[in-house]
């Protein structure tokens, strides 16, 4: 097959992927350009393919650049983050892969492979500068975040009432916290609550979702960087400089690279951090949170939570349960998202009819608490003009699981005693294996006295621990 005939069919191949593909030859001249890199370097073709690239490209330091160090120095670049400016002087953010390709021992060309994260990095620009109390945002109450405390926890169910409790107390101390929680059942809200409830209360609280920002980002956001430490890079504090003294929310944890969760651990054991390319060891005192929304023992068994990170954070350990497992505080929650909303909205809805109250009861929720208020505020919104919160107006989800009665074996001619024995029996068995055999904690779970379930465990012959 002729040469053009090649050229042509990567030509045609490289368009076809989302991202941008640059190729050049053993002497630095554009091969190959597709239209994503075009897109991304704010470019034309014709400015890059045939020119040497630091022609194409005559801001960028060549002993900076991966394409040099590929066809120069024969050292592939992996996932390296660049800041540099195109030919017409805009600035542009990559993250960067660039090989070089060897035959026969010679290096005949370099690829990269570029992935745009300009927006992301202004982004990430932008809430540096929010957290860190910018003058120019002072207008933003608490630099953009809203403050929670424990009075806007709301529940009396008695095993919610008791997670509240343990939090209270959490609020006491500097130990780490580790909480889990699904999705929407108040993880930050608990957070925030534990800060503001503490000695901190007057220093800084952020607040960082490890799954929001790329892997690349994510080190340097938290640990800060140091000027030259790669292309584009600025000495700036990271969150742990800008928590110091107060406290560190680190949401999803789990999403945060493992590499990462090491350097995290070694922070959390010696009490510095150094900036991404520097030096210097830098003393901070930061409270951290951490929030997971699987268990922690699936996502270590997954391999995307450390162990030894998750026993180093998990000094006091609180899990929030399930709206489908206070299903009793749904009244409470349907008054108080009413009254909210309906100021929102200007309506004059008063109460929430007892059928609306059962027809809430009788759907678990997978957003708990925020599908709750969604419900909620989607049907203040609908009201006309009455007064009351009925079941007509409640846009209930179609598509979803609701709650079941439990799947129990009966023998019509089985006493009514020994059945009701077996039943609880088994619910007994149950709370224990998920307790691991600590009779306080299925108490707690079962929501009786550990003396009663003691009593229960006697009178069935179940053994307990």
């Amino acid at each position: 097959m002729k040469a053009e005939y090649y050229k042509k069919i990567i030509d045609e191949l490289i368009e076809l992927i989302d991202e941008g593909i640059y190729i050049v030859d053993k002497d630095g001249i554009g091969k190959h350009y597709n239209e994503a890199m075009a897109y991304m370097e704010k470019v034309n073709k014709d400015d890059v393919l045939e020119k040497k690239f630091h022609e194409a490209f005559p801001d960028l330091n060549i002993n900076e650049s991966t394409i040099f160090k590929a066809l120069k120095k024969n050292e592939p670049t992996m996932k390296q983050q660049q800041t540099y400016k195109n030919l017409y002087s805009k600035e542009i953010t990559t993250i960067n892969s660039t090989v070089p390709i060897v035959i026969d021992g010679k290096t005949v060309a370099a690829v990269e492979v570029a992935k745009d994260i300009t927006n992301i990095w202004k982004m990430s620009d932008t809430l540096m500068e929010l957290q860190k109390g910018n003058p120019e945002y002072e207008a933003l109450p608490q630099n953009g975040i809203k403050r929670y405390t424990f009075d806007d926890i709301y529940g009396e169910n008695p095993r919610f009432a008791q997670v509240v409790e343990r939090a209270k107390r959490a609020a006491d101390n500097d130990a780490s916290v580790f909480i889990y929680g699904e999705t929407g059942t108040g993880k930050e809200l608990f957070a925030q609550s534990i800060h503001y409830h503490g000695n901190r209360r007057d220093k800084p609280f952020l607040a960082q979702n490890c799954a929001a920002i790329p892997e690349t980002l994510l080190e340097g956001i938290l640990f800060g960087t140091t000027k030259g430490s790669f292309t584009g890079a600025v000495d700036r504090a990271g969150l742990f400089e800008q928590a110091n003294g107060g406290t560190l929310l680190l949401d999803e944890i789990s999403a945060m690279p493992y590499d990462l969760q090491s350097k995290l651990l070694r922070v959390l054991q010696e009490s510095y951090i150094r900036r991404v390319g520097g030096t210097k060891d830098i003393p901070i005192n930061v409270r951290i949170i951490a929030t997971v929304n699987e268990a922690p023992e699936d996502l270590i068994e997954q391999g995307k939570l450390r162990r030894d990170l998750y026993y180093r954070l998990n000094v006091i350990n609180i899990s929030i349960p399930a709206l489908k497992e206070r299903l009793d505080d749904i009244p409470l929650l349907a008054e108080r998202f009413l009254e909210k909303h309906n100021n929102r909205f200007g309506k004059e809805l008063w109460m929430v009819s007892d059928g609306a109250i059962k027809r809430l009861k009788h759907y678990d929720y997978p957003g708990n608490v925020r599908e709750l208020e969604n419900i909620i505020e989607q049907a203040v919104s609908m009201a006309d003009k009455e007064h009351v919160l009925s079941e007509k107006v409640l846009n209930m989800p179609v598509n979803t699981r609701k709650l079941k009665a439990p799947e129990i074996e009966y023998t019509t001619n089985q006493p009514l005693d020994e059945y009701l024995a077996a039943v609880e029996t088994r619910i007994i068995k149950d709370a224990l294996i998920k307790a691991e055999g600590n009779i306080s904690k299925a108490a707690e779970a079962l929501q009786i006295k550990r003396q009663t379930l003691q009593h229960k465990l006697k009178k069935y012959h179940i053994n307990g621990q």
